[in-house]
């Protein structure tokens, strides 16, 4: 959420980085916005204007009331109308009520623009139309190599017996899922390798509330552009979420924070669980894009001139933790045209799959600066010379790992031609012993 400040001052700096993102729509928000605000100060000053008339008239009668005490009691000559003035008063009420009803409506117009305008864009944000044009930053590891052609994860689901979409299809519909026995297992074994790894960085595991009420999603994010992505419970003001990210957020709105706290530092375990919405025809088969995924996530809360350097920190932490794995991956840093409204830099970690022959995308990492702090109205309190004052601290997140994402990467790189899943090393010790999966046996 921009601040009304930014738009008075800066209008030409929002400008430019609509026109970055080609955003033609919101571009004209701005010059909107501006009359709107310049409005609803004018009716600002005209409520000040008649409530210091009526605090005027106010005094004076108390003024005229302690002279007509005077003249009862003989020490002054009545020449007062009390009762003209006080006739007065009940205009002036009205004419103020509707100038702040006339008010509210402006600063609902105000506030409608301002929760939907996108972040300003940090320079080192690429131009690009989509994502085509997302620029690669780094490669790690080394692709692998087979002597025979990788199955998909598709066919070595059916073809080991550990997994089913057919039957959750039938009683969940697509893109849900049966994990079976030792997939299963791995799926658990990357949830805790996951928690373990970020506690071991100082984060504080957190298993957050599965929903959220509408006020505090309109916080983390723009609900006109992502609620076609989430599930609304019928009859409640709740959404189930779609990462932990959002409640471990979303948990400071409307605080006042002790800056000793600062930086929160978080890591969130929880099941997703998301519509998929306009990704009709793409990964209708297997685990990749589904509605129901478990994640392990990463927050930090923090001073501003602390944001970028912790950004790098927790891309930082998904490198390391994918290399662990000892999957090929490269880093992306996502262009203007496919950023999306909340981040103001977003990094991207995409793994190799091998049988698809293209990298996916495992991880978003993003800088949200103050834009969901200031919607979910989080400050923290600092010391400026002699003064206290609030501050809006930044917001970060990314993913460490979504677990079916990974399971799909860990079957196409680490099989072998019987089509057997071998184990990365780091996971092991969570697999009871096992190091290769093959066909259950019923």
């Amino acid at each position: 959420m921009f601040d009304i400040k930014l738009i008075r001052e800066k209008p030409e700096l929002v400008k430019e980085d609509l026109k970055k993102r080609q955003d033609t729509e919101k571009l004209k928000w701005v010059d909107q916005l501006i009359k709107k605000d310049k409005d609803w100060r004018h009716l600002q000053f005209k409520v000040q204007e008649l409530k210091k008339q009526k605090n005027d008239l106010s005094m004076e009668v108390s003024k005229l009331k302690k002279a007509k005490k005077n003249v009862k009691e003989g020490n002054a000559k009545d020449t007062s109308d009390v009762s003209a003035l006080l006739k007065k008063i009940p205009a002036i009420d009205t004419d103020i009520l509707s100038i702040e009803q006339e008010q509210a409506k402006l600063k609902e117009d105000i506030d409608y623009y301002l929760m939907r305008l996108p972040n300003l864009l940090h320079e080192s944000v690429p131009q690009g139309k989509d994502d085509s044009e997302n620029q690669i930053v780094e490669m790690h590891g080394k692709k692998p190599t087979f002597n025979f052609k990788p199955q998909s994860h598709v066919d070595i689901l059916e073809k080991l017996d550990i997994g089913d979409t057919e039957r959750a299809a039938k009683i969940a519909g697509s893109r849900f899922y049966f994990l079976k026995g030792d997939l299963a297992l791995l799926d658990l074994a990357l949830q805790r390798y996951g928690a373990d790894f970020m506690v071991k960085k100082g984060y504080t595991l957190t298993l957050p509330p599965l929903m959220m009420n509408r006020r505090a999603y309109e916080g983390v994010t723009d609900l006109n552009d992502f609620e076609n992505v989430m599930y609304k419970i019928d009859n409640d003001d709740l959404y189930l979420i779609a990462t932990s990210e959002h409640p471990l957020t979303s948990q400071f709105m409307d605080e006042i924070i002790d800056e000793k706290q600062l930086p929160f530092k978080l890591t969130g375990l929880s099941a997703c669980f998301r519509k998929e919405a306009g990704s009709h025809g793409k990964d209708t088969k297997g685990i990749f894009r589904v509605h129901q995924f478990y994640k392990v996530e990463q927050i930090i809360i923090c001073k501003p001139e602390q944001s970028w350097k912790f950004h790098e920190e927790l891309l930082n932490n998904a490198k390391e933790f994918f290399s662990s794995l000892g999957l090929h991956f490269r880093v992306m840093n996502i262009c203007t045209g496919d950023i999306g409204t909340v981040a103001a830099k977003k990094y991207d970690i995409e793994v190799w799959m091998p049988a698809q022959e293209t990298y996916r995308e495992v991880v978003s990492c993003s800088n949200c600066t103050d834009y969901q702090a200031r919607r979910l109205r989080m400050r923290y309190k600092t010391q400026q010379g002699n003064q206290q004052i609030n501050v809006i601290p930044h917001t970060l997140n990314s993913t460490l790992v979504a677990t079916t994402r990974a399971l799909v990467a860990i079957m196409e790189n680490f099989q072998d031609k019987e089509g057997n899943i071998h184990i990365p090393k780091a996971l092991q010790p969570y697999m009871n012993g096992i190091k290769v999966i093959t066909k259950q046996i019923k």
